[in-house]
């Protein structure tokens, strides 16, 4: 399989997908179209969202229609040439997913080595489930199991910071909760940082180090570069 597994679409101050698109074009290789799936946006429309993306990876020669034009979305993942999911609500993202019944679809096109990118919800729905998104459930998806493109889950837009007066729990206290728990080990990807998985080999793109937390709260640190999750 070839998975991208992006935290995040921007970094503050710059443009739309400015800093991953060129790892985006990398990754594509030779392929040169690409379907957008904008299925987790909730605050503005498919077409706007569509617009954004089109934009940002027509600069780095990527082609970008959105799955919302077409009337049998099944088909379109089916015959897509590489799969695009976009970040916003992984709830919503995960509901639509089932609603438009393309979950199986993108599993097999994973399966037949079909690039599959996605950022933020996008990565989120790639694991095996959404229990570790920190998106509020604004709608109800009938599971909470995701797209299971890998035995792992991820944390997206990852920080230790904590707000000086703030009672509740820290991101990692959340996520420590969540190893208590469950057995599947979470990655957690800061801003700017990837998962890239082609094949069998899995790597990170980070410029600093990646906690990986698994069962029972023990926490691993990873570096740039190839790593076994």
């Amino acid at each position: 399989m070839n998975l991208l597994l992006l935290s995040n679409s921007t970094i503050p101050g710059q443009p739309y997908l400015d800093w991953p698109k060129r790892i985006i074009s990398r990754f594509l290789g030779e392929h040169k179209k690409a379907l957008f799936i904008p299925y987790a946006a909730v605050s503005f429309g498919y077409d706007e969202y569509e617009a954004m993306v089109k934009k940002a990876l027509s600069e780095v020669g990527i082609e970008v229609t959105s799955i919302h034009h077409f009337d049998n979305p099944e088909a379109a993942v089916l015959s897509a040439e590489a799969i695009l999911v976009g970040g916003g609500n992984s709830f919503k993202l995960l509901e639509q997913l089932y609603k438009n019944n393309i979950v199986a679809a993108i599993r097999k096109k994973v399966d037949e080595n079909t690039p599959y990118i996605g950022w933020s919800a996008g990565s989120n729905v790639a694991c095996k489930t959404i229990k570790t998104t920190n998106d509020m459930p604004i709608v109800e998806p009938p599971t909470f199991d995701a797209l299971q493109l890998i035995d792992l889950q991820i944390n997206p837009h990852y920080t230790e910071q904590t707000i000086a007066g703030h009672g509740g729990e820290s991101r990692l206290q959340r996520l420590l909760e969540y190893s208590a728990i469950n057995t599947t080990s979470v990655l957690c990807l800061p801003e700017g940082t990837a998962l890239k998985v082609e094949g069998d080999e899995w790597s990170l793109i980070s410029s600093e180090p990646i906690k990986l937390i698994k069962a029972g709260g023990v926490i691993e640190t990873l570096h740039q570069g190839i790593v076994q999750l």
